[in-house]
């Protein structure tokens, strides 16, 4: 099975673009960020032609996560407990939830599609918001696990941290004046492997980035970052096989400027159908 998470930064613009993409490398489940639109304004047709069923939370022209997968999904959410909301120029507990997570099951899969909050800047309400948001997701999936350890889980997408030196790239971002890079944001991610999730990819892909900002040539000069993951359980990340950066996406004709992060799952049973020669 072929499990693989992409901002798309804007579905309507790039359907055929992704589309395309699925089909070349036979993906199976696909979570999406970034799709920029309600569910009534997504492109479904182009994914249902290519025999893929949606799940799809947008609630404006910002934000959103969807699914596309060639399985049933079951138990779908559209956050997680306690996700804390936001809007700007608003305080206190009460704050409208954004599309931001996305959870389904898929074959006995928990995946999630997450679009953690930017920051903006040091200092700035969004920045304590990313925070909260992630200790409330770190704390789910603490919970999920410690109930259910077993349980095949994915959290999955663009995290908005580049948790180690060298998945920074990008010279505009600097210590001490940056979001995406500042110490309690990395400690905030590196959580997660205390609530008893890895990264499945960086142990067979160790180096890459997976986005480049369009601005100042960042992709020719390769000045990008590392901030598109699939963290898994344990019984996920025992069923990995490969996995891929596909950094060409980043190429052509209005391309997003994240590239897809893809995994490789054997999920067990024969294939094999061929007579045994003893």
């Amino acid at each position: 099975m072929r499990i693989a998470t992409w901002n798309v930064n804007s579905v309507r613009a790039r359907s055929g673009r992704i589309v395309d993409w699925m089909e070349r490398e036979d993906i199976d489940v696909l979570a999406m960020q970034e799709i920029k639109c309600k569910p009534e304004q997504f492109p479904s047709q182009a994914f249902e032609d290519a025999g893929y069923d949606l799940a799809i939370h947008g609630l404006s022209q910002w934000n959103g996560v969807a699914f596309a997968s060639r399985e049933p999904m079951t138990d779908v959410v559209t956050s997680f407990p306690n996700m804390p909301g936001f809007q700007k120029g608003s305080v206190g507990p009460d704050q409208p939830l954004e599309a931001r997570a996305l959870g389904v099951t898929v074959n006995d899969l928990r995946l999630w599609s997450l679009y953690v909050p930017n920051g903006r800047a040091l200092g700035d309400p969004h920045y304590a918001y990313k925070l909260a948001w992630l200790k409330a997701l770190q704390t789910h999936a603490a919970e999920e696990l410690s109930q259910h350890p077993a349980l095949a889980l994915a959290m999955m997408g663009d995290w908005n941290v580049a948790p180690r030196d060298e998945d920074m790239g990008d010279p505009s971002f600097v210590p001490g004046r940056s979001t995406h890079i500042s110490p309690e944001e990395r400690a905030a991610f590196d959580g997660f492997e205390r609530a008893g999730l890895t990264d499945v990819v960086r142990p067979i892909v160790p180096e890459g980035f997976t986005f480049w900002d369009y601005k100042q040539l960042r992709f020719p000069r390769n000045e990008g970052m590392r901030i598109d993951f699939i963290l898994g359980s344990p019984a996920f990340a025992d069923l990995v096989t490969d996995a891929s950066i596909h950094r060409n996406e980043r190429k052509g004709d209005a391309p997003s400027d994240h590239v897809p992060v893809l995994v490789d799952l054997d999920l067990g049973g024969d294939d094999d159908d061929r007579p045994m020669i003893f």
